[in-house]
This record gives structure tokens, sequence and C-alpha cells, in this order.
């Protein structure tokens, strides 16, 4: 069975790509019987969905400049290659 910290992983996870069908079942299978990942993925969703609704009306600071842009994925690519 896969750990909390693995679930909540996946959960995360699966905000941007389709997780496997090994993976759902394995998450679907602990969230049956953790109450805390249940809460976290529940939390999760609500902030994604709460994101989306704000970026999609054009909030104040919702663009970034292009020299900020390009910051923030150096600065990812970069703690990518550490994790490694």
């Amino acid at each position: 069975m896969l750990s909390c910290k693995e679930v909540s992983e996946l959960v995360s996870q699966s905000l941007d790509r389709r997780l496997s069908l090994r993976e759902r079942l394995g998450v679907r299978l602990h969230l049956l019987m953790c109450g805390m990942c249940r809460r976290y993925r529940e939390q999760i969703t609500f902030l994604s969905r709460a994101s989306r609704k704000l970026l999609g009306r054009g909030a104040p600071g919702a663009s970034l400049p292009p020299a900020a842009r390009r910051r923030i994925e150096q600065a990812l690519k970069a703690q990518r290659k550490e994790k490694g």
C-alpha cells in the first residue's frame, strides 16, 4: 500500500497529468482508509480550482513579466537537477 507521502505526491501530480491505472487504484485504496490524505486532496483540489478561477479573471499580478517567468523556470530546472 502507498504511504501518505507517496499519495500526497500523486494527488499533486494528478492536477497536472493523468495518473496511470495502478497509481489511481493505489491512491483510491489509500484514501478509503486515510482521512488526513482525503482532507489533503480536498484542500489541494480547492486551491487548484480557486487559482484557476482567479487567473481566469485577469487578477492583478496574474501574468508575469518575461524576465520573472525566465527566473522561475531556471530555478525550477535547477531544483529538478538537484533532485536528480
